[in-house]
């Protein structure tokens, strides 16, 4: 049995408020934000509220550094390292999540709400039926 991590609605609110004070905190603003069809979807749609931005860029071949990259976890850092050869500037990008793996090397483009737990699989509201799936 795979060990988990339930988060629900509440939490998910809490880590967005948090994160959105901390992308405020930076000496810039975006006017855009890019992020990935699968996790990043409703963390991006969250963190646009309280950001104040209108336009979601989905699953794009090219990303500005200008545009706040979003997804849910920063976990093997595969999404990580397939997106940052889009970027146009790697080295100005913002790569926030809501998570980031605890133990994990981060790049000094990451910025999250919190650390996970453990190394137990985060079970977001969004995903609880794939990972069902994934169990059986």
């Amino acid at each position: 049995m795979t060990l988990k991590q339930n988060v629900d609605w509440n939490e998910i609110e809490s880590l967005v408020n948090i994160l959105s004070k901390k992308i405020k905190k930076l000496p810039r603003t975006f006017s855009t934000i890019t992020t990935i069809g699968r996790g990043g979807l409703v963390p991006s749609r969250l963190l646009a509220d309280r950001l104040g931005i209108e336009k979601i860029l989905v699953d794009k071949n090219k990303i500005s550094s200008d545009s706040l990259f979003v997804d849910d976890i920063f976990d093997t850092g595969d999404t990580f390292t397939n997106i940052i050869p889009k970027v146009d500037n790697p080295s100005k990008l913002v790569f926030a999540t809501l998570f980031a793996r605890r133990g994990k090397k981060y790049p000094s483009q990451l910025i999250y709400a919190k650390k996970t737990d453990n190394s137990a699989y985060v079970v977001f509201p969004w995903d609880r039926f794939e990972f069902k799936r994934s169990q059986n």
